[in-house]
Formats: C-alpha cells, sequence, structure tokens
C-alpha cells in the first residue's frame, strides 16, 4: 500500500510541474485536496483536509449531485440568492431535498469566506447523496452538503482575457433537455465538458465550443456566448444549455447601453458573420474570444463596455494588463 502512496505522490507531483497551460488557466494551482483553511461541512467548519467522502459515495458513482459557483467581489458574493435557489431548484429537479433552506445556506456560503478570510474568491457549495445505498436507486441515502472558498482572481488570466482565448469546435454535443435535466448544475453534465477541454488543451486552445444536439452553437465548456454581428448581440436559446446567471446579467447590462440581444437558435456557419465573441460565466466573467478554428475575431468595443459594465456592477479593480 505504501508503494502505491508513493508513486502516486510522485505522479501528482509531475502534473502540476509539468502541466502546459498554467500561465492561462488560473484554476490550476495547488492540489485542492491539499491545502490550509475550512471547509463547511454539513452543517460544521472541518479542517480542510478532513473533508472527505466514502469511496462508495452515490454521488462519486452515478453523479448524483448538484453544485453551484460563486464568486466573492469585495467580501460580497454576487447574485447569492439566485445561486443558492438554483441549488436548491436543481436538488428537486434531481429528486433529492437538500436539508438546509436557502436563507441557511446563503449564511453558510457567508460563513465560509469569512472563515477562510476570503474577500475575493470563489465559492463552490455542493449538495450529494451519500453511501447508505449503492446502486442506481439511491432514496434512502443521506443528503450532504458542503461549501469551499479559495482565492482565485480568474480563471483565465489577464493577459489572455485582453487578447482573446482560443476556441475549437468539440466532437461533443449538448444533448436533448428530454435526455438530461440540462437547466440545472448537475455534475454528470460536465462529463463532456471536460472531454472538451482536455481535447482542446490538447491542440493548443484554451477551451472548445460545442453545439448542441440539433447541430447548433450551445456554449463553451462552462460558459455561455455572445457573438457580435452588425452591432446586435446574438446568444443561443437556453433550451439545451444553462441559462447563466451571468449570461441573464449580460442581457440586462446590454439592454442599459441600449444593445439589443437577440436569442436563437445559431448555425455554426453564422460564427463567420461575428466581429467579436466573448465567453460569460461566473468563473470567466466576460472573456473575449480571439480565435474559433481558423476564423480569428477582434476584442472591439461592445465586448470591452460590456466587460467593463460588468466588472463595475460587481465591484471588480480594474486589471493593469503589461504593455
Amino acid at each position: 500500500m505504501l508503494t502505491y502512496i508513493a508513486k502516486n505522490a510522485t505522479r501528482r507531483n509531475n502534473v502540476f510541474n509539468d502541466w502546459p497551460v498554467t500561465k492561462d488557466n488560473s484554476m490550476t494551482t495547488a492540489p485542492f485536496d491539499d491545502r490550509d483553511g475550512l471547509i463547511w461541512y454539513d452543517g460544521e467548519l472541518v479542517p480542510w483536509r478532513d473533508a472527505k467522502v466514502h469511496l462508495l459515495t452515490h454521488a462519486l458513482h452515478y453523479a448524483s449531485a448538484v453544485f453551484e459557483g460563486e464568486r466573492c467581489y469585495g467580501g460580497t458574493i454576487f447574485k447569492l440568492r439566485e445561486h443558492t435557489e438554483r441549488l436548491v431548484k436543481g436538488a428537486e429537479i434531481m429528486g433529492f431535498e437538500i436539508p438546509y433552506s436557502v436563507a441557511e445556506i446563503e449564511e453558510a456560503c457567508k460563513e465560509t469566506c469569512k472563515a477562510n478570510d476570503i474577500v475575493e474568491g470563489y465559492v463552490r457549495p455542493i449538495a450529494w447523496r451519500g453511501s447508505e445505498m449503492m446502486g442506481v436507486s439511491a432514496q434512502k441515502n443521506t443528503i450532504h452538503l458542503g461549501i469551499a472558498t479559495w482565492s482565485w482572481p480568474s480563471y483565465f488570466s489577464a493577459e489572455l482575457r485582453e487578447k482573446g482565448i482560443k476556441l475549437t469546435m468539440s466532437k461533443w454535443k449538448r444533448p436533448s433537455p428530454e435526455t438530461i435535466p440540462a437547466c440545472t448544475k448537475a455534475a454528470g453534465l460536465y462529463m463532456i465538458c471536460t472531454l472538451s477541454k482536455h481535447a482542446a488543451e490538447q491542440q493548443g486552445f484554451n477551451d472548445a465550443l460545442m453545439l448542441d444536439y440539433r447541430g447548433y452553437v450551445a456554449e463553451a465548456t462552462g460558459e455561455n456566448i455572445f457573438l457580435v454581428i452588425d452591432g446586435q448581440l446574438h446568444t443561443p436559446i437556453p433550451d439545451a444549455i444553462l441559462n447563466g446567471i451571468t449570461r441573464q446579467t449580460i442581457i440586462e447590462l446590454a439592454g442599459k447601453r441600449g444593445i439589443e440581444v437577440v436569442e436563437r437558435r445559431i448555425p455554426p456557419e453564422d460564427l463567420a458573420k461575428a466581429t467579436e465573441v466573448f465567453l460569460t460565466g461566473t468563473a470567466a466573467e466576460v472573456t473575449a474570444v480571439g480565435q474559433i478554428d481558423d476564423q480569428a475575431y477582434t476584442v472591439g468595443d461592445i465586448t470591452r463596455s460590456i466587460r467593463e459594465d460588468y466588472e463595475r456592477l460587481v465591484g471588480k479593480a480594474p486589471v493593469e494588463v503589461a504593455a
């Protein structure tokens, strides 16, 4: 047993020493299971390294978990109520009830940020089925809730966000909402996102763009997409994708600027009609796209103005980019 642990530890060190795109992806830092701090776990704060689940946890085998991704700006979690309500609703759609109210979950998120001295950071609540029953059916399993938070300046580096990230089209497609709970952040829905992003990074891209089951533009691996075409913002109808909270915020901000937003089914050939493209999400915030496969885009005035409006709204200080 000790031999295997040593080999695994060596492999972990190699992964973090050799990972080729760390500079462009700020999510890649120290191992997430070996940090100082506290994690909120079923009603109490526990040492970070002690926040563990059993090998036979149902969620690990059958993806019976829902989560949220939230950001803390200046000590305040942005859109906390909307995120928490979506978490609770997502659990209901997944067939289980989180044993805490919306208000209690909100207070737990705030408590966890305070306990870890997080002023600018990321918040990850997750609810999952436990280990009492092992099989497809697990109706008697305990429902758990955990909340972790950590400092995290940006999903992509400031330099990369300024010049625009590079995307490639994924071979994986977003499935029909008749086959998955597309309106939730259910853990299993991100399997094809991981596959897509890994394949993109191995080809030298930063992320992947996915089509939906009908062949229309859907989203990136964790972000909604907007195209600037003839001064309008075009974005996919969220019928097979998550209607992101950041997406909704950007539509509101665009309206205040008098920019028309067109929600429609976007065929992939319309990507060539766009002059600007950007992604939105809690992690990515507003991230410009400079390239999708062979198609190049500028980081133009609309992208910059929307990004500035969003950062002003959340209270984020402007990031200086080296010349």
